[in-house]
């Protein structure tokens, strides 16, 4: 397997330079500078509406954006990709576009992940008369209750022959599980077979999971897939994918009603998106591929992947020792590293000596020099439906490493981690 250059890496981000450490990146990445170089050059050379005297740069620009989103994904053409400000704006267009493709009675199954995922599809439950279902996370370790999982066998019985659309994640925000999407879409695709409904849909949310793992919407088999290009070392605005026969079939254009949008991106992409924005995220594909010799995406995520199992593992080693554990210690999801846990890691500390996550946060703080998070980070009802029942608003404790982060930086926060739980 080929190896992350590290220091090749790092290189390409300018705010690397300080020294500080950011380990808050499931929240935000820090932006590659060739991904800043396209931004500036976009508003100091040619920023000027696509019909005007500009027209051809800027729109052989906007185009690249697109290109680069076709290869991120996947997908199979630059129609089925689209720009949007935020991955949660991306979820509620592609919702109010298939609202006149819903009829009462249909059932939307959904997963207690991040909100961006959820909202949409409750509030187009309600507009249409819709039925919610939810699959629930289960324990899957007897010592820690926030050790819990999506199970296939959990999400299967919530199929009818009434099952319209299920919203899942790739990757929990929160739990730092990878899902076997392309395991759990055929299962979910032959249950909803079995009981005859009419039509299924799959909505994919890869926010969480894109930094870390190459994306595969066809292998997948998914309908909608979206992403937050800010998490991905890239500006901040995000990308969505549409597959063609949705676009052809299930949704229904909320652009001015005036233009003719065919089976475009546009049907979910009303008016255009920041033209400098798209151009700059053109430059994330470019800048993965060059992480490795073979200058292609798989080899790079699959250094990547390797380079940060091999960050995580003193972290999850130290979280998860006897001694932590007794000291009240709990991570969520599960403890042991490998391809299916990316290196995102949340905890809590309770008990008798319980600490909350924001005095956690706090000591970072003050000690300087690095930056972690607490919160629910938009999972809320994930955490709030964990038992023993745990202070929302305080929330969890959440560390994350992407690939430019070091063994010497996680060594570092080891050490504040050590000072505040002794």
């Amino acid at each position: 397997m080929t190896v992350l250059d590290i220091n090749k890496a790092r290189a390409c981000f300018p705010s690397l330079k300080s020294g500080h450490i950011y380990a808050d990146n499931a929240g935000g990445s820090r932006t590659a500078q060739p991904a800043i170089d396209r931004i500036v050059d976009y508003l100091s050379n040619t920023n000027a509406p696509l019909k005007a005297g500009c027209a051809a740069i800027n729109s052989q620009y906007v185009v690249e954006g697109s290109i680069a989103a076709v290869e991120l994904f996947n997908a199979t053409s630059l129609d089925e990709v689209g720009f949007g400000s935020s991955s949660t704006m991306l979820f509620e267009n592609i919702a109010r576009a298939l609202e006149n493709d819903i009829q009462p009675g249909d059932e939307f199954i959904i997963s207690y992940e991040h909100e961006a995922n959820n909202g949409p599809w409750k509030r187009l439950a309600e507009r249409r008369n819709a039925v919610l279902k939810y699959w629930r996370p289960i324990p899957v370790s007897a010592e820690n209750p926030y050790s819990v999982a999506y199970k296939v066998e959990e999400l299967l019985p919530l199929v009818s022959s009434r099952t319209r659309l299920a919203a899942i994640t790739a990757c929990s925000n929160i739990l730092g599980s990878v899902h076997p999407v392309e395991e759990i879409v055929k299962a979910l695709r032959q249950r909803a077979k079995e009981q005859g409904a009419i039509k299924i849909e799959v909505v994919l949310d890869c926010v969480a999971y894109a930094p870390h793992r190459r994306m595969d919407v066809q292998k997948w088999d998914v309908d909608y897939c979206v992403i937050s290009s800010y998490k991905v070392f890239g500006p901040h605005n995000a990308v969505a994918y549409v597959r063609s026969a949705a676009l052809q079939t299930s949704l229904t254009s909320i652009a001015h009603d005036f233009l003719k949008v065919d089976d475009k991106p546009r049907k979910f992409q009303p008016d255009g998106p920041g033209h400098e924005l798209v151009y700059g995220a053109s430059a994330i594909v470019p800048y993965l591929k060059s992480l490795t010799p073979a200058d292609d995406l798989t080899a790079s995520f699959d250094a990547i992947a390797k380079h940060e199992q091999e960050i995580l593992t003193p972290l999850l080693r130290f979280l998860t020792d006897a001694k932590q554990v007794d000291r009240g210690v709990r991570i969520f999801g599960k403890s042991e590293v490998d391809f299916s846990r990316i290196s995102t890691v949340c905890f809590v500390v309770v008990g008798q000596n319980a600490i909350k996550s924001k005095d956690i946060v706090e000591a970072f703080y003050k000690k300087g020099g690095i930056t972690i998070q607490r919160g629910y980070f938009g999972s809320y009802h994930l955490i709030d439906n964990l038992r023993p029942k745990l202070d929302v608003d305080d929330g969890v404790v959440r560390i994350s490493f992407v690939h430019y982060n070091t063994a010497e930086e996680v060594e570092k926060i080891l050490d504040v981690l050590r000072e505040v739980l002794a």
